[in-house]
């Protein structure tokens, strides 16, 4: 009888202790479960978000993706270029290391050992998916995904040839194309250089929607697989031509839109600074011609009609993560592939800008677990810390080669001291890089080489717009030789040559 008091006595004390230790291993195998990530892309979207201090831009879905997650306020490419900047972020590798500086170069052509970011996450048993452009169009890591993998059109090696100079014939090549179109209209013209409000089965029918539909459809399949997925979802917006449906055109009032205090009908070097420091021609809109007032403001207005109709398809992604319920157990990682000038000194590209606009992209992090959200990070970063970062956050091995940093420390504290610089760097000619920009949280300083060499320093906080040179200023030479320092050792023996140019 004693026995059995005693038998019942223990149970009565161990099964309470039992089912606790249940619980919490129950709850330590949940918050064990491999995090899946879904990978937002957008192409050309400088910070023009409204949660990014936009005056103007309707963008609901990713200011409130903003406000859940950390938002890196200062996050800059590497390479104003979409080929390079994302092979560079894909890659893990500065452009500086691979020498990949072009949109027709595939990086396991030159490099078959270097592991792309969807491939890591593939071998490390991850189902990977893409829908839209994450790699540049035509060279995609096609064996990289589980589904919507395209075929590679592009394999082209990276052109290893040492820097050299630019010949005279060259260089008078690009001007004598004939003089810019000084009168209204695009005839004749590239036809990325338009824009056009559609309605009806045409608006239905953009390639846009169609991307965001097919990655809400890999949300659903994930859910009922199990396994843990990489969902890639790149848009092509606000890429141009800028087309989007009309019922975005219509947020934006023609008579509402301002033109930068900068603005140029024609690309222009301002007072004081190098030559290098904008390119004659522009490359996307107001190709060889230029844009008068009224057409600049209908341009801007149609970007801004874009990038809102970016801004809804990523919100219906987003509704669908949650509709299934695998928002707690998803980072989601939101960024931009380079910035964009519209009509700032003329120009209306992102090709060649080391300008602020061109470099800085919104960059928005959300993993559910990070003491950090819901706050903005002021630190410098550079897209290049995406690889490494998302590795980590994963709880992966870290992958060989990485030259950004994990940013989980900013995650769990967005003011954490850092005074990491971003560097992002361009090839005008092919012959080596022209230009190299190098952002602190205080400055902002550029030198060019080769062709219109010069240098530049602008203060950021006083002068937003650039329009000042300090590079001359006594009061900062200590400041100057400092980024110079910084600017030369990052391209040191990668620069276009100079060689005096005369004669046709």
């Amino acid at each position: 009888m004693l026995r059995k008091l005693l038998l019942l006595m223990v149970m009565t004390i161990a099964v309470p202790g039992m089912v606790e230790a249940q619980k919490k291993s129950s709850a330590t195998a949940k918050n064990k479960r491999p995090m899946n990530v879904l990978f937002l892309v957008s192409d050309d979207m400088r910070a023009e978000l409204n949660v990014y201090g936009s005056q103007i831009a309707k963008t609901p879905n990713l200011d409130r993706l903003a406000n859940d997650g950390v938002r890196f306020e200062r996050a800059y490419c590497q390479y104003p270029l979409c080929g390079p900047s994302r092979a560079s972020i894909l890659s893990g590798r500065r452009p500086t290391t691979s020498g990949l500086y072009g949109n027709r170069e595939w990086l396991g052509a030159s490099y078959p050992d270097w592991v792309s970011l969807p491939k890591y996450f593939q071998q490390q048993g991850y189902v990977t998916l893409r829908s839209g452009k994450i790699f540049h169009g035509g060279i995609d890591d096609t064996e990289a995904w589980d589904q919507g993998g395209e075929e590679r059109l592009w394999s082209n090696p990276i052109d290893t040839t040492p820097p050299s100079a630019v010949s005279a014939s060259e260089f008078w090549a690009k001007y004598i194309e004939g003089p810019p179109k000084v009168t209204p209209g695009t005839e004749g013209y590239s036809q990325s250089d338009r824009w056009a409000a559609v309605e009806g089965d045409s608006a239905m029918n953009l390639g846009d929607t169609k991307v965001a539909d097919r990655a809400i459809e890999y949300i659903q399949e994930s859910k009922k697989g199990g396994k843990p997925f990489f969902i890639a979802c790149g848009f092509s917006k606000p890429h141009s031509p800028l087309v989007a449906p009309k019922e975005f055109f219509d947020l934006y009032p023609a008579d509402k839109i301002v033109l930068p205090p900068d603005f140029a009908s024609l690309p222009s070097v301002p007072v004081g600074f190098p030559e290098g420091a904008i390119r004659k021609r522009n490359a996307d809109l107001f190709v060889g011609r230029s844009a008068s007032p009224e057409e600049a403001k209908d341009m801007t207005r149609a970007y801004l009609a874009c990038v809102s109709y970016a801004d809804w398809n990523i919100g219906r992604v987003l509704a669908e993560l949650d509709r299934q319920g695998l928002r707690e157990n998803t980072i989601i990682v939101f960024w931009s592939d380079h910035g964009y000038q519209l009509g700032e000194k003329g120009k209306w590209s992102k090709a060649g800008s080391l300008w602020e606009q061109g470099a800085r992209v919104p960059f928005i992090i959300l993993d559910p677990r990070a003491k950090g959200n819901g706050k903005s990070s002021p630190r410098i970063v550079e897209l290049l810390d995406i690889y490494p970062t998302l590795a980590d956050l994963c709880g992966l091995p870290e992958p060989e080669g990485m030259e950004g940093v994990s940013l989980s420390p900013l995650l769990n504290d967005p003011v954490k001291p850092s005074d990491r610089p971003a560097y992002t760097v361009w090839n005008e000619h092919g012959k080596g890089i022209t230009g190299v920009c190098v952002r602190t949280e205080r400055w902002r300083y550029a030198e060019f080489f080769g062709i219109g060499a010069g240098a530049y320093l602008t203060d950021p906080i006083n002068d937003p717009h650039e329009l000042v040179n300090l590079i001359h200023d006594p009061q900062y030479k200590e400041v100057v030789e400092k980024m110079h320092s910084l600017a030369t050792s990052h391209v040191a023996g990668k620069t276009e040559l100079t060689r005096p140019v005369s004669g046709k």
